[in-house]
């Protein structure tokens, strides 16, 4: 099977199940069971193999009992990803219902000691299309050698899961431990914290049942009391709240999100964070072996680490940052490329324990983790040292380590798990500098006395593109220069390895990109260049496919996305799931194509997307000149929905309310918490402006549409972004504004130099008329580029265009600094600002509206009148959609700001 299959089964619209994309994993191969809730409650068996889940489902669940043979039927593969679903299928979708990670872990060929993943994953599948593969499973629930086999004559989907007669073998039944193994919550709890029901509710008659017992083996999900916890005396850890467990292997450590600045919340504990390699540290007691985040072996390289622990006779499996010091006790990066031949001495500071004594401890809270931790090292050892850390103030622990010229700190949610092989939002880093790891392409020939290179050529991954980000001919000595240089030898080529090969101001010899080191700079220019690059080192524990451009986000972004998963927030129970982010053309919305009899005094209710939306005061007169009304208005959406929802479906709104029509007063209302039904969806995020986080309202379908048209929203504010991708905008907006002394006609005239410049610089773009004096232009980004990035090429085209027409424009913002001159306003390209939606109502006389241009329509006789509520319904149902393109793929950013550097 293939995941085509997979993804022709699913629309990923309306699901949050992962879309179908093989992947490969590091470290050991994989396994996860979950409990479905579907039209019959069972249990989904997948191992993986070859890039994908290969699954079956097992009506009653797996049995440690040699003597029960389980029925399990193949169905599709399932991508990797899916081994972390755990939520709500919508009903009506296929396999709707509720599922929870019910157990996964590890697992290995029965036999298959010797041989490596490779060879075990072709063992697997030769045994697979046989018939039957026997395998050992290293789960939280499931321990021991399985078997699955086919059943001959019954069809090729039809399989027996059995368990082998081993230690592990129980006649208990393990399916009464209902909990997950990854959240610690029941199906009945996931089904309840997404306000749904669950389809067979006798579930929670079995859940009842095993609810004691599912407590004493599972960690409490209940929040801790993170007082400190002083250690015993005895360092015999009894480690009562781990499950027992064999001593894993390969893993692939858990990794943090960046973000752009420190936070303070009570909820967070707070470490440093090292400058080293990490390493994860088996100790059996008798052993120690020392492993890269990339599975490379460290420990013979950092030999005095290893022999540190192993004179400590732990059996535990740690994490952490091998560190090289200098003579004043500081932490240096470049000391450890070559620690051995540097007045250095290693260090190894443990920060997590992931197994101890016989237990996996990875499902406890953090916060116990590092007690535990804390008892098991020894104070005052000169090698082997536990991260300490602080609760709640992450502001000033940035501050000490500013000034301590550290590298950054860690915030880690005290009550968070240890995910193996996932970058989380429960650990976050903040850097002092701006870091990052890059890869050598190639290097330039040397000036003057220098010897060996002149500077090194650096580039990311971008898909499978390597992306030029700049050079460095900082931060080296001879030793070092020598070094590399050699180490690139054996790696020349003779071309470049860059999909787009970078100027350079010295000749140029290029290198396979296998070499990977760290370099730390000012920032990031808009075209994604590393300004004042410096180079800190090598980096050995990191493959050169893995390195791809860092992007900080914000705190205020993880808390939204983490909030609208919470049971508290009954706004975001219904349709919360992030849409699919590759599609971005503009599709045709489903709509209900209803209109009103708005002739009548009474209210009414409209039932759209299954919610009744009530609707008053539809005869308030909302433009007097023309009589139209509040019930128009709502017609007019409700017709022109078609058209108008792709370019507000999962967008913020800020709400302009207009409750007594155009000639009353108006107000802005962004905050809409506590404030709308619950079935409206909105979308925590910090405003600057206030100071204060604001619950924003998110337009997800007609009916939201139509309930803020019912809020007297005459016109409709969408953000440049959508909900998953808050800071990256789908267009760069220029709006001419003109002054009162202006005519349109000046507006067209500076409009048509502005497609001018985009047509030099090869930058497709869409324009329509604002609906009240000004126009607006569009270059659609398909959300590839930030806020930064947008609101800086915006610049360099309206500054293009006012060396053009400096007599006619201004950059200027205030009208009475730039008496009839048109403002180019770029500054419009940040988070929370907004523009009239293409086709969105004005609250002008004439009832105009916001109306999508051809290019060509430029010319004397258009008026901001001319398309207005009357008639642009008959317009775009003869001319079509003219603005679709803004959500089309979008320009190629890099390839544009060569064009304005060739033509500036």
């Amino acid at each position: 099977m293939s995941l085509s299959l997979y993804n022709k089964k699913r629309d990923f619209k309306k699901t949050e199940e992962p879309e179908g994309k093989e992947q490969t994993s590091k470290g050991s191969l994989r396994f996860v069971v979950q409990k479905h809730d579907a039209s019959h409650v069972h249990y989904d068996f997948r191992l993986e193999m070859e890039g994908v889940l290969k699954s079956w489902a097992v009506p009653k669940g797996p049995s440690l009992n040699p003597s029960d043979k389980r029925l399990a039927m193949m169905v599709e593969d399932h991508p990797f990803a899916y081994r972390n679903f755990e939520g709500v299928i919508p009903a009506g979708e296929y396999g709707g219902g509720t599922v929870i990670v019910w157990d996964e872990g590890t697992y290995e060929l029965a036999g298959a000691e010797n041989l490596s993943r490779k060879e075990q994953e072709n063992v697997l599948l030769q045994a697979l299309h046989k018939g039957r593969i026997s395998f050992v499973l290293h789960g939280k629930k499931l321990k021991g050698e399985f078997t699955l086999m086919q059943m001959r004559g019954k069809g090729k989907r039809t399989w027996l899961l059995m368990k082998k007669k081993d230690g592990f073998s129980s006649e208990e039944d393990v399916t009464q431990n209902e909990r997950s193994a990854k959240s610690g919550k029941t199906l009945a709890e996931v089904a309840a914290e997404n306000g749904v029901e669950l389809n067979h509710p006798e579930v929670k008659k079995t859940e009842a049942k095993g609810k004691n017992k599912a407590k004493d083996e599972q960690p409490s999900q209940k929040k801790k009391d993170f007082r400190v916890i002083t250690p015993s005396t005895n360092h015999k850890l009894q480690t009562t709240n781990g499950l027992k467990a064999s001593m894993p292997q390969n893993v692939v450590p858990m990794l943090a999100t960046l973000i752009n600045e420190p936070f303070d919340d009570n909820n967070w504990i707070f470490e440093i964070k090292w400058d080293g390699y990490r390493a994860v540290a088996y100790c059996n007691g008798k052993d120690v072996s020392l492993v890269s985040r990339n599975l490379k072996p460290f420990t013979e390289k950092y030999a005095p680490v290893a022999k540190a622990l192993k004179e400590l006779k732990i059996k535990a499996v740690l994490d952490g940052e091998i560190i090289a010091v200098d003579e004043k006790g500081l932490a240096n990066f470049q000391l450890l490329q070559n620690w051995q031949n540097t007045p250095s001495r290693l260090q190894y500071f443990v920060f997590d324990v992931l197994w101890l004594n016989g237990k996996d401890v990875t499902h406890l809270p953090l916060i116990e983790r590092k007690a535990l931790l804390k008892e098991l090292l020894p104070a005052g050892h000169e090698i082997i040292k536990y991260s300490d850390h602080i609760i709640g103030k992450g502001k000033d622990f940035f501050k000490v380590a500013l000034k301590g010229g550290l590298e950054g700190i860690m915030a880690k949610k005290a009550s968070s798990v240890y995910e193996i092989d996932s970058r989380t939002e429960d650990w976050v880093k903040i850097k002092v500098n701006q870091r990052q790891e890059v890869v050598i392409a190639g290097y330039t020939e040397p000036r003057r006395t220098r010897k060996f290179f002149g500077s090194l050529l650096l580039g990311v991954y971008d898909g499978d593109d390597l992306v030029y980000v700049g050079h460095t001919g900082s931060g080296f000595n001879t030793k070092t220069l020598e070094a590399i240089y050699n180490k690139l030898q054996p790696l020349k080529i003779d071309h470049s390895p860059f999909t787009e090969t970078p100027h350079t101001n010295m000749p140029a010899t290029w290198v396979k990109p296998k070499l990977v080191c760290e370099i730390k700079f000012t920032e990031w220019t808009v075209d994604r260049m590393a300004r004042h690059p410096i180079f800190m080192g090598l980096r050995t524990d990191k493959k050169a496919k893995d390195v791809r451009f860092e992007k900080a986000t914000t705190m205020a972004k993880i808390k939204s996305t983490a909030k609208k998963a919470s049971p508290a927030k009954k706004s975001v129970t219904k349709k919360t799931a992030a849409k699919p982010r590759q599609k971005r053309s503009a599709t045709k919305a489903k709509t209900s194509g209803k209109q009103l009899n708005v002739d009548g005094d009474a209210d009414q209710v409209i039932n759209l997307n299954g919610q009744d939306v009530q609707l008053t005061n539809l005869q308030k007169i909302y433009w007097p000149q023309e009589g139209f009304r509040k019930g128009d208005a709502v017609n007019y959406y409700l017709k022109m929905a078609p058209f108008i929802l792709p370019y507000l479906l999962d967008r913020p709104q800020s709400l302009n309310r207009h409750p007594n029509g155009i000639n009353a007063p108006n107000f802005f209302q962004k905050d809409v918490r506590g404030k709308v039904p619950n079935w409206i969806e909105t979308v925590e995020e910090f405003s600057e402006s206030t100071n204060v986080h604001v619950e924003y309202l998110v337009c997800s379908n007609e009916a939201t549409l139509i309930y803020m048209a019912n809020l007297g929203c005459i016109e409709i504010n969408p953000w440049h972004t959508r909900k998953d991708s808050m800071l990256q905008p789908d267009w760069c907006l220029i709006d001419l504004d003109p002054h009162t002394g202006n005519t349109f006609e000046q507006v067209m005239e500076v409009a048509k130099v502005v497609k001018k410049v985009l047509d030099a610089i090869g930058a497709e773009a869409c324009v329509k008329t604002s609906g009240s004096s000004g126009i607006h232009i569009y270059i659609p980004l398909g959300a590839k580029y930030n806020y930064d990035q947008s609101r800086q090429l915006a610049e360099l085209i309206v500054t293009l265009v006012h060396n053009e027409l400096p007599e006619l424009t201004s950059l200027e913002r205030s009208p009475s600094k730039r008496p009839n001159k048109i403002y180019l306003d770029f500054l419009q390209n940040s988070e929370t600002q907004t523009a009239a939606a293409p086709y969105s109502l004005r609250p002008k006389p004439g009832v105009p509206v916001s109306t999508p241009l051809d290019w060509s329509e430029l010319k004397k006789g258009l008026t901001q009148k001319t398309w207005n509520a009357s008639n642009i319904y008959d317009r775009v149902k003869s001319e079509g959609d003219l603005f679709k393109a803004v959500l089309g793929k979008g320009i190629n950013l890099e390839k544009v700001l060569k064009k304005v550097e060739a033509i500036s």
